[in-house]
């Protein structure tokens, strides 16, 4: 028996000693402060235990060493987790087409921490994501956050009810008869929206013969009307950025606009109604409501002060998603300054989504999320050698 509790103590012991992970970077970018030269990142029990110059590096640590060092990329919005990489309908579970409005949907109850999109995001340096269910329907469902570590959906799934998504436009005329028109998608859109305060004043009736059958997609409407979750709507055009705005005003919805090919036209217009902004893939392909995109939108909001992330958005076709690394490079070399695309896929969306007490940045306290690379994170030849994910090496790529 002695011999038994000798063996597990050590093997607990030997854990423990893993857990705790010195990081050496010749540059470190924090992005809470000035790029530490010769800085060093102490983890332990998963948490970023101290940060700094030449630090004293205690015993039994591990030691990695890296050209750079970069908190763990965050992927402001992604369909990975319900979009696998067959493309087939076995794995294609981000958009149901039976309806053009279910906010009912909720992404938890499809993701897949086992798609092997989720394992080649992680080895890119994506440590986590905001995913869920796609574009191509009015309201398409709820989306979540997770981090893109193994194990299964509770263990990986840091918020299960982010925001609630919503398209305007074509993709959505291409799934539905009605509706066909710009115009029908807002009506239907408010009508459902004043069903919802109905419903909800019904509910809060003292007389509960009064009160109507509960309905999920009103009780997630009401969650929206109330700021409880955001709007998430995806909008490309000036023509539907606005109409996304005029429905967010009117209902008070906190609103968040997704792609925005055209929001360099309606700075001013974004800024007035505070909204948040994902914008589309750098590299997205410029045809239908995108014809007018340009590969500088996120260096325009930026210089204008509106706060950027970018996102890897859906592909329909094989390999299915994007990495934001490669996404925010072309960024920067289409005048986004350097470390305002770092906080593009890093500081910036762990804000937008709440989470920046925790991701986002390497600080004392957060979450420890880390990426080591051997070169500049931006240069084409740069390989991630290695990814910390709370704490454990979770990727290993240039031994």
């Amino acid at each position: 028996m002695n011999k038994i509790f000798l063996y597990i103590s050590l093997t607990f012991s030997c854990f423990s000693l893993r857990a705790q992970i010195a990081v050496k970077g010749d540059k470190v970018y924090t992005m809470a402060g000035e790029v530490l030269t010769n800085g060093v990142v102490l983890l332990k029990d998963g948490k970023i235990e101290k940060v700094g110059v030449s630090l004293k590096i205690p015993s039994g640590y591990t030691v990695y060493e890296a050209r750079v060092v970069t908190p763990g990329l965050v992927d402001a919005r992604s369909v990975v987790g319900l979009s696998g990489p067959l493309n087939i309908p076995i794995d294609q579970d981000q958009l149901e087409k039976s309806s053009p409005i279910q906010p009912d949907l909720r992404a938890v109850d499809a993701y897949n921490p086992d798609d092997t999109l989720v394992g080649y995001l992680r080895i890119n340096g994506v440590t986590t994501i905001h995913t869920g269910h796609g574009i191509g329907a009015l309201v398409s469902g709820q989306t979540m956050v997770a981090k893109t570590k193994p194990g299964l959906i509770d263990a990986v799934t840091l918020v299960p009810t982010e925001m609630l998504a919503m398209s305007l436009g074509t993709s959505v005329q291409a799934n539905f008869t009605s509706p066909g028109t710009k115009s029908k998608e807002i009506a239907l859109l408010r009508t459902e929206l004043l069903k919802a305060q109905g419903y909800e004043k019904k509910m809060g009736s003292k007389d509960s013969t009064k009160q109507p059958a509960r309905d999920l997609n009103l009780e997630m409407l009401v969650k929206l009307l109330h700021g409880e979750v955001k709007a998430l709507i995806y909008a490309n055009t000036a023509t539907n950025i606005m109409s996304a705005i005029r429905l967010a005003k009117e209902f008070n919805l906190k609103l968040v606009i997704e792609g925005g090919a055209e929001a360099y036209r309606v700075i001013d217009k974004i800024k007035s109604a505070n909204a948040e902004i994902i914008v589309h893939p750098t590299m997205a392909r410029p045809y239908g409501e995108m014809a007018n995109m340009t590969m500088e939108n996120a260096a325009i909001l930026t210089k204008a002060g509106v706060s950027v992330s970018i996102e890897s958005g859906y592909e329909g076709y094989v390999p299915k998603t994007r990495v934001v690394l490669f996404e925010a490079a072309t960024a920067a070399a289409n005048e986004l300054p350097y470390e305002e695309a770092l906080k593009a896929i890093t500081l910036n969306p762990a804000r937008l989504l709440g989470l920046d007490k925790r991701i986002g940045s390497l600080e004392k306290g957060k979450d420890g999320d880390v990426v080591l690379y051997d070169g500049d994170p931006f240069e084409y030849t740069t390989h991630v050698c290695k990814v910390i994910i709370d704490g454990k090496l979770v990727a290993d790529n240039c031994r």
